[in-house]
């Protein structure tokens, strides 16, 4: 029931398979295969179906005339050109131990993931790859993660490597949520791409209700779950944009909590409390990974829910964000400055910001919390143990 998990079969996949099979088959043939990029929603197949793909190729790679390696790196966690190399060069130099019982008089054990120059890195990577006939198909999971963090020089670099290869070939398989990624791009490194695309589509509520009725046979006991379970969690995905992995996610955590309370089957109501959690602990996460000042804007709101004495407005939290600055020694923004900040958390649907008239007195915005403040509050105070709540009601009568 979890992404880490890949099936032995994925439903309304196949046509993307096919494609994808097409082009990694030609290292059977003595070919190398074009670079790929897979572009989709979230949750649409895409990882699951490359390691599937790459798993099948590995299986019946014995017969090409070239040895097919496949690397798998997620960007999302190895996010610069530096850890690249740095893992592909580590990879490669193990993979040379096992064949030739030692990577080689001049070359490491294992590349640092700090600390070396670059082109010391790629070069040694370089050799490491070439002292064998072989085919490396480097899978860049969140490719679009490593491009706006750190640019695109990795990616050219790799391209370019197969003009250099002796031995070996590479073969580039992006996947990217973001189908504007190659607009971010240099033209010269979409030109050494040369790559061939995949689009994935999102699922819709009946391919949805087959999946997790695939799954449901593997991870539930028979008649675990009742009627309307599964096509509820299809119908909740299927609204928003056809993403698998919610719904397995739905339906996992459904279960969970049917567990938790001891109950002998899953009903349409743990389904309920399993999206209110899900949306709650996305929430949350958001919250835990907003910048700095924006945690002190919402923190402010939160401390003035939580007095309810008035309907909260642009001052008022404004008024509590300068103390809480000086309590936690931070630089204080202007007051324009918040109010933008005030509008990214009202895009995000973490606050609902209105904007009322006062006449003669201008313009404010009235503020309304969307999330539960206790849960907010605990999200946000871990970072700053040092701030006095209790002095926040005198210091705002005063303001």
């Amino acid at each position: 029931m979890r992404p880490t998990y890949t099936p032995a079969e994925l439903p309304h996949r196949d046509e993307q398979i096919h494609q994808l099979a097409r082009i990694l088959a030609a290292p059977l043939r003595g070919e190398t295969p074009s670079n790929i990029f897979i572009y989709g929603k979230t949750g649409t197949g895409k990882t699951a179906t490359v390691k599937y793909v790459t798993k099948e190729l590995e299986k019946v790679a014995e017969r090409a005339p070239r040895r097919v390696e496949v690397v798998y790196i997620n960007c999302e966690l190895v996010n610069t050109q530096y850890r690249i190399l740095a893992t592909l060069a580590t990879i490669f130099l193990e993979k040379m131990r096992e064949k030739c019982g030692e990577p080689g008089l001049d070359l490491p054990e294992e590349v640092p993931m700090t600390g070396w120059p670059t082109d010391q890195v790629y070069k040694c990577f370089f050799r490491a790859l070439d002292h064998d006939r072989q085919l490396a198909i480097i899978v860049l999971d969140e490719v679009d993660k490593l491009v706006l963090k750190s640019g695109d020089e990795v990616l050219y670099n790799l391209t370019r490597v197969n003009s250099d290869l002796k031995n070996a070939k590479i073969s580039i398989v992006g996947i990217s949520n973001d189908l504007n990624f190659m607009n971010y791009l240099d033209p010269r490194v979409r030109s050494s791409l040369s790559e061939e695309e995949l689009v994935f589509p999102p699922y819709n509520a009946l391919q949805l209700r087959d999946i997790l009725d695939k799954r449901a046979v593997m991870s539930f006991a028979v008649g675990a779950l009742e009627g309307g379970v599964i096509s509820l969690c299809a119908a909740h995905a299927a609204r928003e944009h056809g993403d698998a992995r919610r719904a397995l996610d739905l339906l996992r955590v459904a279960g969970e909590i049917a567990e938790r309370e001891g109950a002998n089957t899953v009903s349409v109501e743990h389904v309920r409390q399993a999206y209110q959690k899900i949306e709650q602990d996305k929430t949350l996460e958001v919250i835990r990974t907003l910048p700095t000042q924006s945690k002190l804007v919402l923190y402010s709101v939160i401390l003035l829910d939580e007095r309810r004495e008035r309907k909260i407005i642009t001052g008022d939290v404004y008024n509590v964000y300068r103390t809480l600055c000086r309590q936690s020694s931070l630089d204080i923004l202007t007051q324009r400055r918040v109010s933008d900040l005030i509008n990214e958390l009202d895009m995000m649907g973490i606050i609902n910001a209105r904007i009322i008239s006062k006449g003669r007195y201008g313009r404010t915005k009235e503020i309304v919390l969307n999330v539960q403040p206790l849960q907010a509050r605990a999200a946000i105070q871990v970072e700053y143990p040092d701030v006095d709540v209790a002095t926040l009601p005198r210091q705002l009568t005063l303001a």
